[in-house]
């Protein structure tokens, strides 16, 4: 029969439908099916062809195409190279040998059903199924020098691609037919790639031998073909070396071996009749693409020695000379191992090791992530780079686990404690599936491809080319999921289980880790006191009691977690201390264990800052609300001072319902300040919240909220301590500043001003003197040293300041205002808002305030100008001495003091005529001005991002120094700290102070175009 043309090769028979006898399928269509055929009556007619009529009725044949991962493909295939032989003679000894002789027949079926582009080489070079026929001791495990001989005969690069391919043939032979396994299939395939680059050097030095006259050139081989374990088809990664030969000028040798090793590289890696061999990657070298492609020996050492960084020293564990000057490649190795053993000593290691743990999943496009092999989660990433970075930490000691291969190295690293042994076994099982499956995917057509397929025939014949034959599609994907399962439940505890192990005391006769080498660990990992975190490890893991058995399992996790953040210790130190409060608390652990996102929550928390964990250790029962996404969402004003005010009329007296109360705030405090790290930091099932202006106004009302609930509270509950139930004045709470205008901090005092109003009939004397004694007794009770956080009351900006009465009347207030305030007055009451005691006696005092902050008018230049004066005035000598003007947050250049003078000069001038800038919050006042056209959309979104990163900055201070901060930290733990909370990745704290320097010096523009008038 006709068969398609050389161009139309990787082309499958259409589905047919079956051939019938008097109605009935034939019994060589029932035949076919039972051995596999998906469509049988294509293979009957392929069967049928002429070429084929010596063996069709062999059952031999049958079998092995039975046998094969496809056997459509590998009969169609095999009709090809039957018909591909030219002659008769051709014809009879290719079937004469497939029938006779079993190892042929195995490995020929086997390649064919397995690869459609090795088929098509057959079909292009229809001897080459002889390299399949040989069967010897020596062709069982060929090393490089059987390589090279098999490419000897090569003469160009065209036939070096024909070579290299036969070549190919009989290791992919070996590897369906399972004669080597995964290991060794990789392990020939990087021999074959060895001696593929000595061959390609030898072309490029024959063709210019003056070149190879004036320079010692030697080839290393990087990455998976460096570290013996390459796949069938990937990127060849090498390193040039080289020096000058004889009394040759140093630049002209080098100039000499660009030229050859430019011409090695393209000799591999250019297309033509026959393909590519597979691309030359030389982008590991020192600078990478932007560096020089060859370099002398002590410039490689010069550049690792001052500018590499970690990731290149990883890189350098799989360094390999594999051609060229042999003796330079050996020097080569031999002088850079010794930095790659002190890699884990540099100064940004552990920066380095979190970025790039972080690098791994890391661009991979968000529908390919699930079939991703490589990078995906639980792919072949994670295991690779698990094993190198613990040989980078204890390979200095350890000369046994410096291998470049794996899979060597990490039975090396079972074998030596330093990965428990059930792990490695376990890892080590499913690294060889993955590898396998990566294989078999790329066999198929020789591309370079790390994603699973998605058609069924393709999942069909790589399962079956695996060993799965009941049903390989179902099978092919439970072995995988269940293969990644095992990594990613594995690949942090790579880490951290033998740490456990080490100081446990379990098990006797297992090799365990030193203490010395779980020291290497822990400081590699970002533990600055390795021995403190032992002995908190040894206190929580120690014994055979059922805690301490949850905390085994726990702990490698949680470790993790911790040495993610900026103070890995402060983490472990706290969950100790956790734990120690609420160990025989019997849902603690059960909630850690059981809950998923329970234990990484509580993780974040204790190692971001001194704040969260204070306030949970004063109460460490409210870990129960780490369980659940929504138990860290702010409950509503409304909420909170129902359950404080319930919690003031059970009380026995006055400080007892100020206690509760102050209780009641310091757990919704954690609930805040929980929800907000970890919608900075985000977790590993969700991602960070991008809106970073959505948190600080979730911060901003919660914590509003709570003071005004509070104050709510302890008002109640002087009043009916001191007078039962009615107070002789009517007395009621203003927010002022960041209170009124629902923009607290963690460090936010309680701006207010209180006001009274005499009952009717009431002494106004005593009813100011009872007002008087609520405001001092209400200040004293929420402010007793307790295991509680103070709750500052500040009235500073009342009428007359800290000369003034704390508390007047409304007429008073009315008095005030109309004959003496200030212009800084009238901008104060632009944030006045009533939060507690009587409601219409607050909003009286909105009436009161509205004509004074929206004046009818607007403002007289001379008020504007007044205005202007003082803001300068408040630069000028408010600004901490010694302070950095471009990084304080609130007084700042650009800062939050700029941005808000600026809104509420807007609001003051146009707010009587603006309903919308009728606001206490800034944010929405900027939003107000922008829609009425008072401010540009450049400007307006200009000034809120500043606003929003300034105010976030002075929440991360305080979350992470536990004490309220308007510049960045001075020490490094708790820069770093702040740098993750706003969301930059470990080493990048330079990076934040220049962006924040970048955004606060555009808002300063703003500024003063708009508030100074240019």
């Amino acid at each position: 029969m006709a068969l398609p043309r050389e161009g139309e090769g990787a082309k499958r028979p259409l589905q047919g439908g079956w051939r019938e006898t008097g109605g009935r399928r034939s019994s060589t269509f029932t035949r076919l099916l039972r051995h596999g055929f998906t469509d049988p009556s294509a293979a009957e007619r392929f069967l049928d062809a002429p070429g084929l009529g010596a063996v069709r009725s062999d059952p031999l044949l049958l079998d092995a195409l039975g046998a094969t991962a496809d056997p459509d493909l590998a009969l169609f295939g095999l009709v090809r190279l039957v018909e591909a032989q030219g002659d008769e003679q051709g014809r009879r000894e290719l079937l004469d040998t497939l029938v006779t002789a079993k190892p042929l027949r195995d490995r020929l079926l086997g390649v064919l059903g397995a690869s459609e582009a090795l088929a098509d080489h057959l079909a292009r070079h229809p001897r080459d199924w002889r390299a399949l026929a040989v069967y010897e001791s020596t062709d069982l495990h060929p090393g490089v020098a059987d390589f090279e001989r098999g490419l000897a005969d090569a003469t160009d690069p065209e036939s070096l691609r024909v070579a290299y391919r036969r070549c190919l043939l009989a290791i992919a032979a070996r590897d369906v037919c399972g004669t080597t396994d995964v290991a060794e299939a990789a392990a020939e395939l990087a021999d074959l790639a060895t001696a593929t680059l000595c061959a390609a050097l030898a072309l490029a030095c024959a063709a210019a031998p003056e070149d190879a006259a004036r320079c010692r050139l030697a080839v290393i081989a990087m990455g998976k073909c460096g570290g013996h374990e390459l796949n069938y088809v990937s990127d060849v990664d090498v390193i040039f070396v080289a020096e000058a030969a004889g009394d040759t000028d140093e630049g002209e040798a080098l100039r000499a071996a660009t030229r050859l090793a430019s011409h090695m590289m393209r000799i591999c890696s250019e297309t033509n009749v026959e393909g590519t061999i597979w691309p030359v990657d030389a982008n590991l070298r020192p600078e990478g693409r932007n560096g020089p492609l060859v370099r002398t020996l002590s410039s490689h050492l010069a550049y690792y020695q001052r500018w590499a960084k970690t990731w290149e020293f990883q890189a350098l564990l799989k360094a390999r000379p594999v051609a060229g000057d042999p003796a330079l490649g050996e020097e080569y190795v031999a002088t850079l191992a010794p930095l790659v053993w002190q890699a884990a000593e540099r100064e940004n290691f552990v920066a380095d090791v979190q970025k790039m743990r972080r690098r791994v999943v890391e661009n991979i496009p968000a529908g390919e992530v699930e079939r991703e092999l490589k990078l995906g989660p639980g792919g072949l990433r994670d295991v690779e780079f698990a094993v190198q970075m613990l040989q980078l930490v204890h390979g200095r000691g350890d000369a046994s686990i410096r291998s470049g291969s794996t899979l060597e190295a990490l039975k090396a690293l079972g074998a030596g404690g330093y990965v428990g042994r059930v792990d490695a076994a376990q890892l080590d099982d499913a690294y060889r599936f993955l590898r396998s499956l990566e294989h078999r995917i790329q066999l198929y057509k020789l591309r370079r491809t790390h994603l699973v397929p998605e058609d069924d025939a393709d999942l069909r014949r790589i399962g079956r080319s695996l060993g799965m034959r009941t049903e390989p599609i179902t099978e092919l994907h439970r072995a995988w999921r269940r293969h990644t399962s095992v990594v990613r439940r594995l690949h942090e505890k790579l880490f951290y289980r033998p740490l456990l192990d080490a100081v446990a005391q379990l098990a006797p006769g297992e090799t365990r880790l030193s203490t010395e080498a779980a020291r290497e660990r822990l400081v590699a990992l970002g533990y600055a006191d390795p021995s403190g975190a032992l002995r908190h490890l040894e206190a929580l893991a120690s014994g055979v009691s059922r805690k301490a058995a949850i905390q085994r399992t726990l702990l490698p996790v949680l470790l993790g977690w911790f040495a993610d953040s900026a103070d890995p210790d402060a983490g472990l130190l706290n969950f100790r201390k956790v734990s120690d409060a609420l160990g025989k608390t019997p849902w603690y652990l059960r909630l850690l264990r059981d809950e998923g996102a329970a234990a990484e929550n509580l993780a974040r928390v204790l190692s971001a800052g001194r704040l969260a964990p204070d306030l949970l250790l004063r109460a460490p029962e409210a870990v129960a609300l780490l369980g659940d996404r929504r138990g860290l969402e702010p409950r509503g004003r409304a909420a909170l001072e129902q359950e404080i005010l319930a919690a003031v009329r059970r009380a026995d007296d006055a400080e007892q319902a100020v206690a509760a109360a102050r209780g009641a705030r310091r757990r919704e405090l954690f609930r805040t300040a929980a929800g907000d790290l970890i919608g900075s930091y985000g977790t590993e099932d969700r991602p960070a919240e991008e809106d970073t202006g959505t948190l600080v106004d979730l911060v901003g009302d919660a914590i509003s909220d709570l003071t005004a609930a509070t104050l709510a509270g302890a008002l109640r509950a002087v009043v009916r301590e001191g007078w039962g139930d009615t107070l002789p004045t009517r007395f009621a709470v203003i927010g002022m500043g960041r209170f009124g205008g629902h923009e607290m901090g963690y460090g936010s005092d309680a701006d207010v001003l209180f006001v009274h109003e005499p009952r009717e009939g009431a002494d106004e004397q005593e009813a100011a003197k009872a007002a008087a004694k609520v405001v001092a007794e209400m200040r004293r009770l929420l402010q007793i040293p307790s295991a509680d956080p103070p709750l500052l009351i500040d009235a500073d900006l009342r009428p007359e300041g800290r000369s003034g009465p704390l508390v007047r009347t409304l007429k008073s207030y009315e008095a005030y205002y109309r004959r003496w305030s200030l212009g800084w007055e009238a901008q104060a009451l632009l944030r006045a808002e009533p939060v507690a005691g009587d409601a219409d006696l607050g909003r009286a005092f909105i009436d009161l305030a509205d004509p004074l902050r929206y004046p009818a008018q607007g403002l007289t230049e001379d008020a504007v100008r007044e205005i202007r004066r003082l803001k300068a005035r408040m630069e000028a000598e408010r600004m901490p001495r010694g302070t950095d003007p471009t990084l304080h947050a609130k007084l700042g250049r650009g800062g939050l003091s700029d941005i808000e003078w600026t809104v509420q000069l807007l609001q003051l001038e146009h707010g009587h005529e603006v309903p919308a800038l009728r606001t206490t919050r800034t944010r929405d006042a900027l939003a107000a001005a922008l829609a009425a056209d008072l401010i540009p959309p450049q400007d307006a979104a200009t000034l809120d991002e500043a606003w929003v990163l300034a105010s976030r900055v002075r929440n991360a201070v305080m979350l992470v120094r536990g004490r309220a901060g308007d510049t960045f930290p001075s020490d490094g733990r708790e820069l770093a700290a702040v740098a993750r909370y706003l969301g930059y990745d470990p080493g990048h704290v330079g990076d934040m102070l220049d962006d924040y320097r970048r955004v606060t010096r555009r808002a300063r523009g703003v500024m003063e175009e708009r508030f100074y008038g240019g």
